[in-house]
């Protein structure tokens, strides 16, 4: 538990930090860095603990959820240290604290058992969630900074992100990254899950295939047709959230509230 506010703590510091240094018009802000990093190494460690002592690898709604923060907290600080995307931190590193904490106060299950076949599949659709959820947020910042472009309302807090292009380019690179993963993701699923149907896995295999078929259409438009703008934020965001119903929709009625 001490390791677990130890790094909630240092999250919330390294978002203090960022609001500070963006507020103040530090464009490429570094102080939040190494806050950042050792929240991050007790992120993980609280996960090598708990497997540890499950003896195998927890994969429960809440640990699941609190892989992909800390995904995303990892690419936000890689992203964040490497170019002017350290905003990002803002929203992901509260989101990775109270994923952690959430996991903490739900307590670890046993490991589950899967061979590294399954895990490959588990690890590959954790990653693939993570790099997705991070485009999902670049194109909320796509839209507003659009937005308050079109307005004229040059907010302070437009200086904290990269020029418009760039952005975009960022958000399709990131997407594209994410759509190989979740090509691995149901590749692996197709290969190594048995018994589609006992495992009640119909629900979630549909939208993930409509989320990567929304996903790789929106990459062929952009190929294609040039797509971007509002065009790209809705395909990216309806293709998110297809995607979060697949997984964690399904993980919590079948684990958190099998009643439902």
């Amino acid at each position: 538990m001490i390791l677990t506010l130890i790094a909630v703590a240092l999250y919330l510091l390294s978002t203090a930090m960022l609001v500070r240094a963006l507020a103040h018009g530090d464009e490429n802000p570094r102080s939040w860095t190494l806050p950042a990093l050792l929240a991050l190494a007790g992120h993980a460690g609280f996960h090598l603990a708990a497997w540890k002592a499950a003896a195998g690898l927890d994969l429960h709604f809440f640990a699941a959820l609190s892989l992909v923060g800390l995904g995303m907290a990892a690419l936000t600080t890689a992203f964040g240290t490497s170019g002017r995307m350290a905003a990002l931190g803002v929203v992901v590193f509260p989101l990775a604290a109270a994923s952690l904490a959430g996991y903490a106060a739900y307590g670890h299950m046993h490991a589950e058992g899967l061979d590294w076949r399954l895990q490959l599949h588990a690890w590959c659709a954790l990653l693939a969630y993570a790099t997705l959820a991070i485009a999902a947020l670049l194109a909320l910042m796509l839209w507003a900074q659009e937005r308050a472009l079109r307005r004229r309302e040059f907010h302070g807090w437009l200086r904290a992100l990269p020029p418009l292009t760039e952005l975009e380019s960022l958000l399709f690179r990131t997407i594209a990254v994410g759509f190989v993963l979740l090509t691995a993701t149901l590749l692996t699923g197709v290969l190594f899950v048995e018994d589609l149907f006992e495992q009640h896995l119909v629900q979630k295999t549909v939208l993930s295939v409509l989320s990567w078929l929304l996903f790789g259409g929106l990459l062929a438009g952009r190929w294609r047709y040039g797509w971007r703008g509002a065009t790209a934020v809705r395909w990216t965001l309806s293709a998110m959230l297809l995607l979060v119903l697949a997984f964690f929709g399904s993980k919590f009625l079948l684990e958190v509230h099998p009643t439902a």
